[in-house]
C-alpha cells in the first residue's frame, strides 16, 4: 500500500470477494477534522441548551450544525463516487455497488 492511502474499517462484500474501501489519507483527514468540529459545535449547542439559552439562537445553530452536517456528507458521497463506484466501474462490479449507494441514499434522504 502506498503512503498516500489508507484502508477504512468497513468492507463491501461484492459476490464472493470482500473489497476494502481505500482512501487517500488527506480525504480521510479533511473528513474527520470537519466531524470533529461538528462534534465540538454540537456541545456546544448542548451547553446553550443548558444554560437556557433563548430557543431562537440555538434554532440558529442547530441550522448551522445541519449545514456541516449536510458539507461532510456530501464530501463522503463525492468520495464514494470518486473512488468506490469508480474502481467497482474498472473491477466489473458497478451494479452491486449502485445497488447499494441507492439503498445508503434511501436511508439518508428524506
Amino acid at each position: 500500500m502506498t503512503q498516500n492511502k489508507l484502508q477504512a474499517s468497513s468492507n463491501h462484500h461484492h459476490q464472493d470477494t470482500p473489497h476494502t474501501h481505500v482512501h487517500s489519507e488527506a480525504s480521510l483527514k479533511q473528513i474527520i477534522n470537519r466531524l470533529s468540529r461538528i462534534e465540538g459545535h454540537i456541545r456546544g449547542v448542548k451547553t446553550m441548551v443548558s444554560e437556557s439559552r433563548p430557543c431562537p439562537e440555538v434554532l440558529i445553530q442547530l441550522a448551522a450544525v445541519r449545514g456541516a452536517i449536510d458539507r461532510v456528507s456530501r464530501m463522503i458521497l463525492d468520495e464514494h463516487l470518486n473512488e468506490c463506484v469508480a474502481r467497482a466501474a474498472q473491477e466489473g462490479n458497478i451494479e452491486e455497488e449502485l445497488q447499494e449507494l441507492k439503498a445508503a441514499l434511501d436511508r439518508f434522504l428524506p
